[in-house]
């Protein structure tokens, strides 16, 4: 402390200093990155409820943990933050929000509120609270008071610190945050471009086939498969029949029937959906194809009469062909069920009220085609109160629609490889991830470096 400098006059260090005497924090040994974490710490001084309870009280022992959970829920959601990760590190407890689909650090909790605040949420989840051991799964749903939004909680067992064998146990908590308040299931604001949107309402009118949507997770394909949904449900009303087997059932849909895998009781996929057949289904949607034999369900079901809406993890739209046919499906029957393939990607958007004009780096630039920097006008938000200093609000998906035509189906039959049958695609008219991605930044809507965050020129390179 420098000479002549009284700590009683500035309340903010004196806090700190309190914390660290009286609570066994020791935040002075985390090493902190000043430049970057500057506007994370003013963030945190506007929102954090949570740091307000901790300050309260003098130690560990007289926090009221179930106010602390509260608090956590209502900073995640104040923050629009879509993800809470809760987890040990060697010397706290950290809390960090995912915004933007990006984790940023929050709180900083002691140690010993570890096992009750697992406890609480366990609780809340209707699950066992001194079952520490293995991984556990549930919902709950939020009070009223934390905005009444749906929780998706999974505990995974963990170990930290210690020397040699020395290891204490701990437990990762990570809460998936669903609003219905701030969800819209309107394909017309997903962020497509006109043509994918306009290509995708057209596959939505046929009555047979598979539409498959692809994406690492995170990529936002539960929102468009449910928005998918809802298009059909306000187009037919209650004319059409549309079913679903999820797993698990994120958001309750109207006129859907809706069904939840539980493995516990063997009511798998591949079980669900053949008793699903026998319901007289016009539209079928599968949460996942993940294993052959759901593959070929499905694909006979888009063979015999049923529009099957599914999503499959691949690496390119071109790909899950070949993921496909490595389940065992084959070419001829892949060729003649599918319509359409539709790969995402989420990116996120510049903040309207702090975007500015600016430069990007020289060496990025040289991978924009010369003919799109020539008109670009890029833009990058600066951060402010209503972004939450991020320069971000919101995301929105870039996106790429494979349809299936007459060449297209030829390809697939004489297992063509993936970078043909990509190219071919390109041919056909379909706009890549990359250049839908390109164009929006060079529009000032994201900047350029979230795009080359997100996607790649190459996707099979």
């Amino acid at each position: 402390m420098r000479a002549g400098f009284d700590i009683g006059c500035c309340p903010i260090l004196y806090a700190a200093q309190v914390k660290t005497r009286q609570l066994g924090w020791l935040l002075t040994r985390f090493p902190v990155n000043h430049s970057d974490n500057r506007k994370t710490t003013q963030q945190r001084q506007r929102v954090s409820r949570t740091r307000q309870i901790i300050e309260q009280n003098q130690n560990a022992e007289e926090i009221d943990i179930t106010r602390v959970v509260e608090s956590i829920m209502l900073d995640a959601i104040d923050a629009n933050s879509s993800d809470i990760h809760i987890e040990p590190w060697d010397e706290s407890l950290v809390v960090r929000f995912r915004l933007h689909g990006v984790l940023k650090e929050f709180e900083h909790l002691p140690l010993e509120l570890a096992e009750k605040i697992s406890a609480r949420l366990k609780v809340m989840a209707n699950l066992v609270n001194y079952e520490t051991e293995r991984p556990q799964e549930g919902h709950a749903r939020a009070a009223g008071s934390e905005g009444g939004v749906e929780l998706r909680l999974s505990f995974f067992p963990v170990v930290r610190g210690g020397q040699g064998h020395s290891f204490t146990r701990g437990e990762k908590i990570v809460i998936r945050i669903f609003d219905p308040k701030s969800r819209s299931f309107d394909i017309d604001q997903l962020g497509f471009d006109a043509d994918t949107s306009a290509t995708l309402q057209e596959l939505l009118t046929r009555p047979t086939g598979m539409l498959l949507l692809t994406g690492p997770t995170g990529s936002g394909k539960t929102t468009s498969i449910y928005a998918v949904l809802c298009h059909l449900v306000r187009q037919c009303g209650s004319s059409i029949s549309i079913s679903t087997v999820e797993d698990p059932v994120e958001f309750n849909l109207p006129q859907i029937s809706q069904a939840q895998i539980n493995h516990a009781r063997e009511f798998t996929y591949p079980v669900a959906l053949r008793s699903l057949m026998r319901q007289d289904p016009q539209v079928i949607m599968i949460g996942e194809i993940r294993d052959a034999e759901t593959a070929a369900i499905a694909v006979q079901a888009g063979l015999t009469g049923h529009l099957v809406i599914s999503t499959i993890h691949a690496g390119s739209t071109a790909g899950v062909f070949a993921r496909m046919i490595n389940m065992d499906i084959e070419p001829f029957l892949l060729a003649s069920s599918i319509i359409g393939i539709l790969g995402l990607r989420l990116v996120c958007k510049n903040c309207p009220l702090c975007a500015m004009p600016y430069q990007p780096d020289p060496i990025l630039l040289k991978r924009v085609p010369e003919d799109v920097r020539k008109d670009a006008s890029w833009r990058r938000g600066g951060g402010c109160e209503t972004c939450n200093d991020t320069g971000f609000t919101g995301r929105t998906a870039l996106s790429e629609m494979l349809t299936v035509n007459e060449p297209i189906r030829d390809a697939v039959m004489g297992k063509v490889r993936i970078r043909k049958l990509q190219k071919m695609a390109q041919e056909q008219g379909m706009k890549t991830l990359w250049e839908s991605g390109i164009f929006r930044a060079a529009s000032g809507e994201i900047p350029l470096e979230e795009i080359l965050r997100s996607v790649t020129e190459d996707p099979l390179a």
